[in-house]
């Protein structure tokens, strides 16, 4: 769908939005929950509040082409942060709320940042704890106002807010005429990547290389003011910025700030979105809830459920074949859709129309599922260096197991190696203040991906793995870990899987079971035990789950098969270290974390 009206940088697309849907216009532009209530934010009411804090700023001494830092948690206050920071040709440094102490200090120095804007006392302790060794540092915000404290360099965000409506009396258009003035090729933000090795390399953004993809984002999908976005990945991260928020921002729509992960589900009955933006994690734990539902139900019930998928999966078949649906395919689908789809809709708030998955790889057996059940997941592909969207599946044109066609005005080939190779409007600057990396990544242009892929018959982009997770068993064999990995998680008993066999003699894994799962199998089969860690040695559940590998390996060739495994009693996550903030596995970390145990399933069995 054509975009509303031209733009060129974040700041000018603010001012046209804010302008065009502010005034007299009842519907919010976002929905925040405040105490156990949503609140209303509207555009008029976004606009003022940002421009004071702008104003604010600029009366700090805050001067065009400063950094200044944002670490908070979604909610309004950061948008009114980002664009404030933009509309006076300021350049945003977005940090993960998980970020600590040291990493704070290593961005703040490294992108020489001015200022920092914290959401809270947790977040600014963190950054009172390095602020002597941050050097360009010359002032801190906190936006919860009652968490100030005494600090003589550290500012409520309505502190701010009030120096910004003094200087207005003088400088009445400021901030309109400062807008004005950003062009764009000026450097918009500088976002550190988090890696899963190494130190954060500072991903240099244009206002060009962001707003290209808004605009790409807008000539294949049907986007417009009465969509209802809901927003849970975080802000930092290029993925929720350029689609959950400017996207979502350009076309006049509703952004709602879930709670969390944990509290998704019920965001979503209560906000009732018609698109959201999401990691193959959510759909992972929706379908792991879904199965642990229907297990629950009486044997009848589980037959109407399951007849329901097949069906739905036989309609989507037949829809897409060219051919008229054949009239009786067409009443069983009707039926199902009352008696199985229509339930699982509402959980999502009956709204939905189509969900957007990217950070890492969907499985294709969950992409058929929610698409049997009226659950549309359209997957994408990016980067933060491509600002992010290199490739997408359409909502009139996907394929499951591929992460689409490219972008419009991005070019995509394969090099010899089999790495993926990326050029177009939307490619990064480079890495701040890092030659030799940028030099590595970008050559003649074309960004050098680091993932390893194909073109299918029909012009669809499928990722094999990451080529650094490509790893060669001591026999000789590359095995790619991803597409298996991904296999296994289809198990209801599987909740996270990482495959481990790098110069070894055969393939083995690391298992963290769904507990749920587990426990209720153990309750139903009369296991007696007295905690999960107890729960985990027990023969009987090795036993279960070495018969759940043994089914779903057999199309593995033999040097891909898992021959050992081990359960482990607690979950990767973010705050442990094994996770990256986008929900991605940290390979060296939990290898190097769970050694001990690695070698133990080794040990006496390789030469």
């Amino acid at each position: 769908m054509p975009i509303y009206k031209d733009f060129k940088t974040i700041s000018q697309l603010f001012q046209i939005i804010t302008r065009d849907f502010g005034a007299g216009k009842e519907r919010p532009l976002l929905k925040h929950k405040v105490n156990d209530r949503w609140r209303d934010y509207k555009y008029d009411e976004v606009y003022k509040d940002t421009e004071n804090l702008a104003l604010g700023l600029v009366s700090l001494g805050v001067k065009r082409g400063d950094r200044v830092a944002i670490i908070a948690e979604n909610r309004p206050e950061w948008l009114y942060s980002d664009m404030a920071i933009l509309g006076i040709g300021c350049v945003d440094v977005p940090l993960y709320p998980i970020s600590t102490s040291e990493t704070i200090g290593f961005i703040m120095n490294n992108s020489e940042s001015v200022g920092i804007i914290v959401s809270n006392k947790f977040q600014l302790n963190k950054v009172l704890k390095i602020r002597n060794e941050c050097r360009s540092l010359r002032f801190i915000i906190i936006m919860n106002n009652e968490d100030k404290g005494k600090e003589g360099d550290v500012y409520s965000f309505s502190e701010i807010q009030d120096k910004g409506i003094e200087y207005k009396k003088d400088h009445s258009r400021y901030f309109t005429d400062s807008c004005k003035l950003n062009q764009e090729n000026d450097l918009c933000t500088i976002i550190y990547t988090s890696g899963t090795t190494g130190e954060p390399k500072g991903v240099m953004l244009t206002h060009k290389n962001i707003c290209t993809n808004i605009k790409g984002a807008h000539e294949l999908f049907d986007i417009n003011e009465n969509d209802v976005f809901l927003s849970f990945l975080p802000l930092c991260h290029i993925f929720e910025r350029m689609g959950g928020y400017y996207t979502a921002f350009s076309c006049g729509g509703t952004i709602a700030y879930a709670e969390s992960i944990e509290k998704i589900s019920n965001n979503m009955e209560d906000i009732k979105p018609t698109i959201v933006t999401a990691v193959p994690r959510l759909f992972e734990r929706m379908y792991s809830k879904i199965k642990r539902n229907v297990e629950s139900m009486p044997e009848k019930k589980q037959k109407i459920f399951n007849w329901g998928v097949e069906i739905g999966k036989e309609y989507q078949i037949a829809k897409k074949s060219g051919s008229p649906v054949p009239i009786f395919l067409a009443l069983k689908h009707k039926l199902a859709e009352k008696l199985v789809f229509h339930k699982l809709k509402e959980k999502t708030g009956g709204r939905i129309r189509f969900f957007i998955s990217g950070g890492a790889a969907l499985s294709r057996e969950l992409g058929l599922f929610f698409e049997a059940v009226g659950i549309l997941v359209i997957e994408g592909y990016g980067l933060t260096e491509s600002s992010p969207v290199i490739s997408i599946n359409r909502c009139n044109d996907y394929k499951f197991g591929t992460v689409g066609k490219p972008l419009p005005g991005v070019e995509i080939k394969i090099a010899k190696d089999g790495e993926i190779l990326a050029y177009g409007p939307n490619i990064m600057q480079g890495y701040y203040k890092n030659r030799k990396e940028t030099e590595e990544s970008i050559k003649d242009g074309w960004l050098h991906t680091g993932d390893i892929g194909v073109f299918d018959a029909e012009g669809f982009l499928i990722i094999t793995d990451r080529k650094k997770h490509l790893f060669k068993t001591s026999g000789g064999k590359y095995i790619a870990p991803t597409p298996i990995e991904n296999m296994f998680l289809a198990s209801k008993y599987i909740d996270q899987f990482i495959l481990i066999g790098d110069r070894r003699m055969f393939v083995s894994a690391l298992i963290v079971p769904d507990y749920e799962a587990l426990k209720e199998y153990a309750d139903a089969n009369r296991i007696h035990y007295n905690s999960v860690e107890e729960l985990v040695e027990l023969k009987q559940i090795y036993e279960l789950l070495d018969k759940e590998l043994d089914q779903f390996q057999k199309k593995l060739a033999n040097f891909e098969r898992v021959r050992k495994f081990a359960i482990l009693e607690k979950p990767f996550t973010i705050e442990g270290g094994e996770l990256t903030p986008s929900l991605k596995v940290k390979r060296k970390f939990i290898e190097e974390r769970y050694k001990d145990l690695i070698e133990d399933m080794y040990r006496g069995l390789e030469g």
